[in-house]
């Protein structure tokens, strides 16, 4: 058979699952559900409940969200037996994990504000913990991911709400599966491979089964490798690799007293790892205590406060040495520190003397960042004092003798000498294939000649040439910044993104800086620019090789910068910090330490958040600094080995569909420097799958798409002609194929249309039928009728342009008022606006009122700086009219209906059923409440979407 029946693929499922020792059980719904739920609680707690006690353990088990019941499922509950006594009763036992009772079930029909079925469902002591949804073969997986999140709404919260006990979901078509946590804020990205312990991934149904769905491993994956995120009250998953490393450090803790490392390249969630690994450790008996060391404030602060999310109140952070002293004196098991402060308590004696104590006993050491070339003293002083210390270092970039920067007793000190075995690796190809991390783009821009007329082209690497007075003309910073203003909008999906730029030197950064800022006051650019260096010991620093590492650069402006001689750039930054003051109302300077730390974090958020178009930098940001917002890094700096690995790293973040690679653009030839870095942490035959293909292949992979969209819908008029909607789904996966495509050529700085065997018009009238499918099938029409569209996800974001909103048209509307076209020359630039208007998923909304302003208000108006107060009056009255229409036909208390929309623009919070329910000024009947709050909070949605998104601010 050329495809495998979904029924056929689950029936071998629970077959195979009731081989691995879950025992085969039906159960139809929910009535059934809780019946067996009662058993198997008595069984595992070897306990019998009568009636009402079970109410009473029921009752407590339907309250809550799903972080809320993750929690109750961890938790004793303590009830009162019918004879008065109390009894504690556990869900599942979270110490000897196999010790739990495994069934399989399947078809379980769930109704909600639709009727369910769900493929397979794994029961622990009765719930529902791990719920698998088939898709037969040929289809995505995204399906399966689309169709459990249609479930989420429609039936997981009905009734008792059981299902929204499931910890793990498993997403499977035969040939590829997947898994995640229950989390209602997950996107596919965030659904991982499960793979074996050489990273090898594991993607056929039955082998992972075998290996993911065993008892045993399942119930361990439940309990230990599920943290509770208590900031965002989400669950988050280990992927396999980060579970491998967890595994392999505590095995290492517990039967040795031997050092080792991870290896696991930048952006794979170290932090997740190594607080999984602490929390594990620290209730090892025989260990002490448990150090996390990094080794600058910002990354204790940023650590300390993701420790804290995982496990609330699990750290106590270290404030200063006499705090970490205290610490490590008392019975605080969990440790976060900085390298200084803990160097700081070991080497002066007044310190030393008050954790004596600790110098026989385990305590283990793990440190962030182990590649960092200054810990080698640090490293030789913890051994001397702590006799028993066993230390854990995390890297993406190890140190081997090639890269190394430091020495060691007269020998280049490397990973390998510092921490001994490579406990576990997983490289940058690793991530990159398992969808983790992005590839790069990385483009060169900017070639020297000699001298006027010549054809000889400066190599900038050749040992002797003097090319600083080069690098460093005005001219050539006048043409790089005007090429990153040109270039920005593009590189960064018009400011969907952000971007890093890092630089040689302050000098030059201030140079750059300085052009950036003349040129936005000339009204060339509207991005907002910001900076950050430190004014201490290294700012002479120069980069001859490319090697330069930051010691500890915020440590540097601890204390006054004029002891060190260096005024001026201390000078410049209080300069640049005011500018950044004035753009965001802060009050932040360099006369003070703290003052200096809050502005370093400030500029983080600000990165994170977007509020920041680009940031420039020399040493600062390029390590620790975790921003999946930005996509893009300029470079006019010599980068090389892990230096260079880290800072292209900045950019390679998993971030929706829009984001498809890191952007480098160097403008330095960096290319030989790339290759060395990306042989040396993984292979030469890796660049490859590490930098992604030239435009060309690109180009030919749009053009291979396009062929099979023209198979199914050989001109736009064609899908108007589609009879059923497995035609539709077909265009639909077709053209989204095109339109990822499209969106990495985009990011070229050479691209444009006419290389492809499609125009911009054209690709617009394709695209205008896909949001017309897209339209029908979102939101539902509320017949209950399920369409095979209903899963499919249209990625709009790869239609979405920032720059195209209200005001956009309006501008185009008004040029198109004040112009001299008359005639066919007029219609074709009014059809081009119309079709604008079709072909934005924003504007889609928008389009029949806009389009009535056109054909009654736009002939009455007689020049074009009249159309925005124009159209500013006819929008306000249209918003009044549908305000009140909504209000009349709902019977709302128009105050509190105008409360709630503002309450909804505020929080992006949509309303809940009760809060919907309060705007009417008469009660409806019990039978008719559901309906009628949904279809309200509805029309809220829809009001914000057409009159205030894209409109207003």
């Amino acid at each position: 058979m050329s495809s495998q029946p979904e029924y056929i693929l689950e029936q071998k499922l629970v077959e195979q699952l009731a081989e691995l020792g879950h025992k085969k059980v039906k159960i139809s719904n929910e009535a059934d559900l809780i019946r067996n739920l009662k058993v198997q609680l008595e069984v595992h707690n070897k306990k019998v409940f009568s009636e009402k006690e079970f109410e009473k353990i029921l009752n407590h088990l339907s309250k809550g969200s799903v972080f809320e019941k993750a929690k109750l499922l961890r938790d004793r509950f303590q009830f009162t037996r019918d004879d008065g006594s109390s009894e504690w009763i556990e869900f599942i036992n979270q110490d000897h994990w196999c010790q739990n009772q495994f069934q399989v079930t399947q078809q379980i029909a769930q109704q909600g504000e639709y009727k369910n079925r769900y493929d397979v469902t794994v029961l622990i002591n009765g719930l529902p913990l791990v719920q698998i949804e088939l898709k037969r073969r040929g289809l995505e997986m995204k399906e399966a991911f689309n169709q459990i999140n249609r479930y989420h709404h429609q039936s997981f919260t009905s009734g008792s709400g059981l299902f929204n006990f499931v910890q793990l979901f498993v997403i499977s078509n035969g040939v590829n599966t997947k898994y995640y946590s229950n989390n209602a804020k997950q996107t596919f990205k965030q659904t991982f491979f499960w793979s074996d312990e050489e990273n090898n991934t594991i993607t056929q149904l039955d082998e992972f089964a075998q290996a993911f769905l065993e008892p045993c491993h399942i119930a361990k994956m439940i309990t230990k490798y599920i943290v509770l995120n208590q900031t965002y009250k989400i669950l988050m998953v280990l992927r396999p690799y980060q579970y491998y490393a967890v595994e392999k450090i505590v095995e290492k803790v517990r039967n040795t007293d031997n050092n080792g490392f991870i290896w696991h390249t930048t952006g794979s969630g170290k932090t997740l790892t190594a607080f999984k690994a602490s929390q594990i450790l620290k209730e090892i008996p025989k260990v002490e205590k448990v150090v996390f060391v990094v080794d600058r404030k910002d990354l204790d602060y940023q650590t300390q406060k993701e420790f804290d999310a995982f496990e609330k109140g699990s750290v106590d952070a270290t404030e200063n040495t006499h705090h970490l002293v205290k610490q490590l004196a008392d019975n605080t098991k969990l440790i976060v520190t900085t390298l200084q402060k803990l160097n700081t308590a070991i080497t002066k004696e007044k310190h030393g003397r008050k954790i004596e104590r600790l110098k026989d006993k385990k305590v283990v050491f793990i440190f962030d960042e182990c590649h960092r070339s200054q810990f080698g003293e640090t490293h030789q002083n913890i051994r001397k004092y702590f006799g028993k210390a066993q230390m854990i270092g995390f890297t993406g970039t190890p140190i081997s003798e090639k890269n190394a920067v430091g020495k060691l007793e007269g020998v280049p000190a490397t990973t390998n000498m510092l921490f001994g075995d490579c406990l576990h690796k997983y490289v940058i190809t690793d991530a990159i294939r398992d969808d983790n991390v992005l590839k790069f783009s990385v483009e060169y821009v900017g070639r020297y000649k000699e001298k006027e007329g010549s054809n000889t082209y400066i190599d900038t690497e050749v040992e002797g040439i003097n090319t600083q007075e080069l690098l460093e003309s005005p001219q050539r910073i006048e043409k790089i910044a005007d090429y990153i203003i040109s270039e920005y909008g593009r590189k960064t999906h018009q400011k969907t993104f952000n971007a890093m730029f890092c630089v040689s030197s302050i000098d030059v950064l201030q140079k750059y800086y300085d052009h950036f800022k003349t040129k936005k006051e000339e009204g060339r650019h509207g991005l907002k620019v910001a900076t950050i260096f430190s004014y201490g010991t290294n700012e002479e620093a120069k980069e001859a090789d490319g090697s330069y590492e930051e010691a500890d650069e915020l440590a540097m402006v601890a204390e006054p910068a004029a002891q060190y001689g260096y005024s001026h750039s201390r000078n410049v930054l209080e300069r640049y910090i005011g500018d950044y003051n004035e753009m965001f109302g802060t009050n932040f300077t360099t006369k003070d330490s703290q003052s200096f730390y809050n502005y370093y974090n400030d500029i983080a958020k600000k990165v994170r958040n977007k509020d920041l178009d680009l940031i420039i930098v020399v040493n600062m940001f390029l390590t620790g600094f975790d921003s999946p917002q930005i996509n893009t890094l300029f470079v006019d700096k010599n980068l090389k080995y892990h230096g260079l690995i880290q800072a292209f790293s900045r950019t390679n973040r998993i971030l929706g569909e829009k984001k498809s690679q890191g952007n480098i653009v160097c403008f330095r030839n960096l290319k030989s420097a790339t290759d060395e870095a990306v042989t040396l942490f993984s292979n030469k035959e890796s660049i490859n799958e590490i930098i992604i293909q030239p435009i060309e292949d690109y180009i030919e992979l749009f053009n291979a798409a396009l062929l099979k969209l023209k198979a199914i819908a050989p001109e736009i008029s064609s899908v108007d002609r589609f009879q059923t909607e497995q035609e539709q789904f077909e265009f639909v996966q077709a053209f989204r194929e095109v339109m990822r495509m499209l969106n990495v050529l985009k990011s070229f700085a050479d691209f444009s249309f006419d290389a492809l065997d499609m125009d911009e018009f054209e690709f617009d009238g394709y695209k205008s039928k896909y949001l017309d499918i897209w339209t029908t099938t979102h939101p539902k029409t509320g017949d209950g009728k399920v369409s095979i569209l209903d899963d499919v996800d249209f990625e709009l974001e790869l239609i979405h342009r920032d720059e195209i909103n209200v005001s956009y048209i309006l501008t185009l509307l008004a040029s198109l008022k004040d112009s001299d076209l008359k005639g066919s020359k007029r219609e074709q630039k009014m059809k081009e606006i119309r079709e604008i208007l079709s072909g934005d998923a924003q504007l889609r909304s928008k389009k029949a009122l806009i389009e009535k302003f056109i054909e009654e208000n736009m002939p009455l108006i007689t020049d074009g700086d009249s159309v925005t107060d124009e159209f500013q009056t006819y929008w306000n009255k249209e918003k009044t009219a549908a305000f009140e229409k909504i209000a009349e036909e709902e019977s709302l208390n128009k105050a509190q209906f105008q409360e709630t929309i503002n309450q909804f623009l505020f929080t992006s919070k949509v309303p809940k059923l009760s809060e919907a329910l309060q705007l009417l000024e008469v009660k409806p009947k019990l039978t008719e409440r559901n309906n009628i709050g949904k279809r309200i909070i509805q029309k809220v949605q829809d009001f914000v979407e057409v009159f205030i998104e894209g409109v207003e601010g």
